[in-house]
């Protein structure tokens, strides 16, 4: 079987005249796989239905956020209802303060929130905010951890692992760089060597927790642990991006299943039950630095938008008051990953599996996928007939070997097993 996306192909030529590269986020032009990218026309639960007609078993969920599955229905009413009353007021609603108070209660370790309008924005926020409160001008991230365009993470490796950053982007100064250390995700010692030559300098360090934008990445034993006490010791704070994590893997993110404190936690995708927004929090000694109350200035006129503000409360409403949905959507990620395990080992294809929660990622590769350098040594020309071959049979896969999947609780376990015989399909042409 083979789909045709004609309107799709049509679609993307015409966007290119007016939107560079034909796209409003790189990922989306599948410059990693080759091809067009896929037009959708509309989703529900877990399908994507596309320009050309065809329903697509949807293995993103918007990069995360349709964790209940497209178009869930109280998510759906809250926003026609927000909507009719207004889309933006520039001025408080009680809507900020009750999901605002639902966030503290679920998350771990935070006294206060505060709303923006992306996950880049709250990564951005949370830094600045970390060096107001320190004092101090330098961070540490680990390669491969993405927390959006801001400038400071736009970072690659300079010619050593503890050396100073350069730009990975033009448009990002040195001077910029410099004030961004890399480190190897995984590798605690590299960390630790990191502040002993950076003594006083570092205002805190920022990492997925786990990580989903070399795949999923998960934490070996005592990484987070060691990256706490090091904070710790050294008057840093640790700042976790969780706008993936949050809210997805439990109630209480990756803070609840790590059994690691962080010290600010930036939120986003979920918290917005799939419109545009961010958040940032922390315990309110931190929080306090913050304008109007300190002297840190974040500002933005579209930040706690009544819809978004009514369709995050709505998701978060649902989760916290059905915990199970967390249990059922690791039980499916595990299905899938046994299911996909079974057929790749059979054909004697080298691969690496890596999962958490309802996060999954598939690796072409005979090593362990621990950090970015691990995860690059995936058969790349595998992966592209991977998605493809699925992409064919119905299933929509992140276009990059580089992506982690995210299951949503609207899939069946017969949409799992149709999934994985499209596996076997695919993998017995190699």
């Amino acid at each position: 079987m083979s789909f045709t996306y004609k309107r799709s192909s049509s679609l993307f030529n015409e966007a290119q005249k007016y939107i560079p590269g034909g796209v409003n986020s790189p990922v989306r032009a599948f410059n990693a796989v080759g091809g067009d990218p896929v037009y959708v026309k509309s989703a529900k639960g877990a399908y994507l239905h596309t320009e050309d007609g065809h329903q697509l078993i949807d293995y993103i969920a918007s990069w995360g956020p349709m964790i209940l599955g497209h178009a869930f229905e109280p998510v759906v009413d809250a926003v026609i209802e927000a909507t009719k009353k207004g889309t933006s007021y520039g001025m408080p609603t009680e809507l900020e303060t009750q999901i605002a108070k639902l966030v503290v209660s679920m998350a771990p370790n935070v006294d206060q929130v505060r709303m923006v309008n992306s996950g880049t924005e709250a990564c951005m926020s949370a830094v600045r905010l970390a060096r107001g409160f320190t004092g101090r001008d330098k961070i540490i991230k680990f390669a491969g951890c993405y927390h959006g365009h801001s400038d400071s993470f736009l970072i690659q490796a300079g010619s050593g692992a503890v050396t100073f950053g350069s730009p990975n982007s033009p448009g990002v100064t040195i001077g910029t760089a410099q004030d961004t250390l890399l480190a190897t995700y995984n590798n605690l010692d590299q960390v630790a060597e990191i502040f002993e030559k950076n003594k006083d300098q570092i205002a805190c360090v920022i990492i997925e927790p786990i990580a989903g934008n070399m795949g999923c990445i998960v934490p070996q034993e005592g990484f987070l642990e060691g990256i706490r006490e090091l904070c710790d010791a050294n008057g840093a704070l640790f700042v976790f991006d969780e706008v993936m994590t949050g809210f997805r893997l439990a109630r209480g993110g990756a803070q609840e299943t790590t059994g690691v404190k962080a010290d600010i936690i930036t939120y986003g995708k979920v918290i917005g039950g799939g419109l545009p927004v961010g958040a940032f929090a922390a315990r309110q000694e931190i929080m306090n630095h913050l304008a109007p109350l300190g002297p840190v200035y974040q500002a933005g006129t579209l930040s706690g938008n009544p819809l978004a503000m009514s369709a995050g409360l709505a998701m978060l409403e649902h989760l916290n008051d059905n915990p199970d949905v967390f249990v059922n959507l690791a039980q499916k990620t595990e299905h899938l990953h046994k299911g996909i395990e079974s057929v790749l080992s059979t054909k004697g294809i080298d691969h690496q599996i890596n999962r958490c929660g309802s996060m999954m990622s598939v690796h072409f590769t005979d090593q362990p996928v621990i950090d970015f350098e691990s995860a690059a040594t995936g058969n790349n020309e595998w992966f592209k007939k991977f998605f493809h071959g699925l992409l064919d049979r119905g299933i929509y896969l992140p276009p990059s070997a580089f992506e982690s999947y995210f299951l949503n609780d609207a899939l069946s376990y017969e949409d799992l097993d149709r999934t994985v015989t499209a596996v076997e399909e695919v993998v017995s042409k190699w």
